[in-house]
C-alpha cells in the first residue's frame, strides 16, 4: 500500500499551448528532491481532457525515467468512454508505472450498476493497481459508499481518491473497507481529518507548490503526531484554500509562476484568472514565505 503525500501534477505549457518537457523534468524532480511520497501524472488537475493520447503518454513516460524507482507513479487513466480508457490503461502499463488513477466518467452521470460495470471492464484489462477518483463536483456523479465496498471485492482495485468533500461519506467508507484497502483525501483541506479516521494520506494539489511541506504533513498524521500536522496546516492553510478561489488548476498555476516554476499557460476552454483574484494568490504566496 502506497501511503503519504502523492502529487496530482500540473502540465506545463509553452506559450504556443504545446507540452513543455523540459519544465515538466523539472517539476518532477523538485518533487523527489521535496521528499514526495508517490506522483501522479496526468490526473484532472493535469489537464487531462485536453490533452492527446500521445501528449499523456509522453507525459507519464517522462515522469517514469525522471523517477527512475524512487518513487512510485500512479498514472492517471480516466474518461467518459471505457473502451478507449481500456486502450490507454493497455498502453500506460508498458511504461512501467505502479498504478492507475481512475476518475468516474464526466457527463455520461452512469448509474452506480453502471460504474460498477466501467471499472470492472477496467480492472479486466489490466494487472495494474487501481485508485478509483470520485469528485462529483467535477464529473455529476458520486461513488456511493456501497458501490466502493462492491468495488473493493475486485483484486486490483485497491484504494479510492475521496473528494466528495462529504465527511460522513469519507467515514462510512474509511471504516468499512479491507484493510489493504487505501483511502486517500482528494481534497488538501481535509488531509488530517481524513487520515484521522482510517485513511492512508492525500494526492494533492498544493503539493505542486509545497511538495515538501504537504508530504510533512501527512506523514505527522499518519504517525499520529497532530499536533505538528496541525501547525503546518495552519501556516499553508490560506494557500490551500486560494488554490481553490477558480477552477483547478488555474490558481495553482498562477501560484507557480510567480514562483518562477512554469510559465502561465493553460488550454482552452481554461483561462487566466481575473487581477482581482491574481493578487490575492500574490498575497497569500507572500504571507507563506513562497516568493
Amino acid at each position: 500500500m502506497i501511503t503519504g503525500c502523492g502529487t496530482a501534477l500540473v502540465t506545463p505549457f509553452h506559450d504556443d499551448g504545446s507540452v513543455d518537457p523540459a519544465t515538466f523534468e523539472r517539476l518532477v524532480q523538485r518533487q523527489i528532491d521535496a521528499g514526495i511520497d508517490f506522483l501522479v501524472p496526468c490526473g484532472t488537475t493535469a489537464e487531462s481532457p485536453t490533452l492527446t493520447d500521445e501528449e499523456q503518454l509522453e507525459i507519464i513516460r517522462i515522469t517514469c525515467a525522471v523517477s527512475g524507482g524512487r518513487v512510485p507513479v500512479i498514472a492517471g487513466v480516466g474518461g467518459n468512454n471505457t473502451a478507449a480508457i481500456q486502450r490507454r490503461a493497455e498502453r500506460v502499463e508498458a511504461l512501467g508505472v505502479n498504478g492507475l488513477l481512475s476518475v468516474t466518467p464526466y457527463y455520461n452521470k452512469p448509474s452506480q450498476d453502471g460504474l460498477i460495470a466501467h471499472y470492472k471492464a477496467l480492472a479486466s484489462t489490466t494487472s495494474l493497481p487501481i485508485i478509483l477518483y470520485s469528485v462529483a463536483g467535477r464529473t455529476g456523479v458520486n461513488i456511493e459508499p456501497e458501490t466502493v465496498f462492491t468495488l473493493a471485492e475486485v483484486p486490483n482495485i485497491v484504494g479510492i481518491k475521496e473528494a466528495s468533500g462529504n465527511i460522513s461519506q469519507i467515514a462510512r467508507i474509511a471504516s468499512q473497507v479491507p484493510s489493504d484497502f487505501a483511502v486517500y483525501s482528494g481534497d488538501d483541506l481535509l488531509t488530517v481529518p481524513l487520515i484521522s479516521l482510517g485513511g492512508h494520506g492525500v494526492i494533492s494539489v498544493a503539493s505542486n507548490e509545497i511538495p515538501g511541506e504537504m508530504a510533512g504533513i501527512a506523514r505527522h498524521a499518519l504517525n499520529g503526531d497532530y499536533d505538528s500536522a496541525r501547525v503546518l496546516m495552519r501556516h499553508y492553510l490560506h494557500l490551500l484554500d486560494v488554490n481553490f478561489i477558480d477552477t483547478n488548476p488555474v490558481p495553482v498555476k498562477e501560484a507557480m509562476a510567480m514562483m518562477g516554476l512554469l510559465k502561465p499557460n493553460w488550454r482552452l476552454p481554461l483561462v487566466a484568472t481575473t487581477e482581482a483574484k491574481r493578487a490575492r494568490i500574490r498575497a497569500v504566496l507572500e504571507q507563506a514565505g513562497l516568493l
